[in-house]
């Protein structure tokens, strides 16, 4: 596989590593270990974010974490995203990816469930001496809510943005954005957009973050404001993230508005 000067952001969904259905975390390890070994022949800088699947969403829910302030809650979904996040980097560096954990709740502070600052510096150096930062899904500190569900879908266009990759990728359990047929929109734009929201659901298992509208509508203000395209793809398909990684255009692309 090629390599890149250009760091790459690869985002897989918690539906494509956990089982999103159990109650409590339950990690898909088959697909985690196939993923593992697919990410592992990128040679370019990379980034990976993943979501917290069955080991965030069922205890954010149960703590009311998206509409309350509860340290306990905090605390146990903390710890057990964390448990998810030493099983991936534990499957990427099994096949020699050089990954390291980057906990959100370290690093980033929100206001209103967004992130108002996230210290960078450290994934800056990782990056430049070889290293793979990992993030994931988290509870995060909120200056106005006291905590926060920081979904790995808003992660990724944040870091897009401030760290100037032109490319990035969510893996996620469909073959992209479906239209009425369930077939894959090839293409959205922010003006086009409206003509494919009737066919945009919520996710249908227990989470927090707003499904695939919600990965769409945070890709989409990504669009606006610079010239990134991303990918939604089927993380769950064989060979996958090799393609997207290695260059392709797969799945649904979400693109800026063609400019005049």
């Amino acid at each position: 596989m090629n390599a890149s000067n250009e760091p790459v952001i690869l985002k897989l969904g918690g539906s494509a590593i956990t089982d999103k259905g159990a109650y409590e975390g339950v990690v898909k390890e088959a697909d985690l270990l196939r993923i593992a070994q697919e990410v592992s022949g990128f040679r370019g800088k990379m980034i990976v974010v993943h979501g917290a699947g069955s080991f965030g969403h069922t205890y954010a829910k149960k703590y009311g974490l998206d509409r309350t302030f509860d340290p306990e809650g905090a605390i146990v979904t903390h710890e057990s995203v964390k448990k998810l996040a030493s099983k991936v980097v534990g499957a990427l560096n099994s096949f020699g990816v050089r990954a390291i954990a980057v906990h959100p709740m370290d690093c980033a502070v929100c206001r209103n469930g967004r992130i108002e600052t996230m210290y960078l510096d450290s994934i800056k150096l990782m990056l430049e001496k070889g290293l793979v930062p990992v993030l994931h899904g988290d509870v995060a500190m909120d200056i106005e809510l006291g905590t926060c569900i920081l979904s790995g879908d808003q992660i990724v266009p944040y870091l897009a943005k401030e760290l100037g990759i032109s490319r990035l990728g969510l893996g996620s359990a469909e073959d992209g954005v479906l239209d009425m047929e369930g077939k894959p929109v090839p293409e959205i734009t922010p003006e086009t957009f409206e003509e494919f929201r009737h066919c945009i659901g919520g996710s249908g298992s227990t989470d927090v973050t707003g499904g695939m509208l919600g990965k769409v509508l945070e890709l989409l203000e990504l669009s606006k404001n610079s010239s990134i395209t991303s990918y939604i793809f089927n993380a769950g398909k064989a060979d996958n993230i090799y393609r997207f990684l290695n260059g392709e255009s797969i799945g649904t692309r979400i693109s800026p508005d063609k400019r005049v």
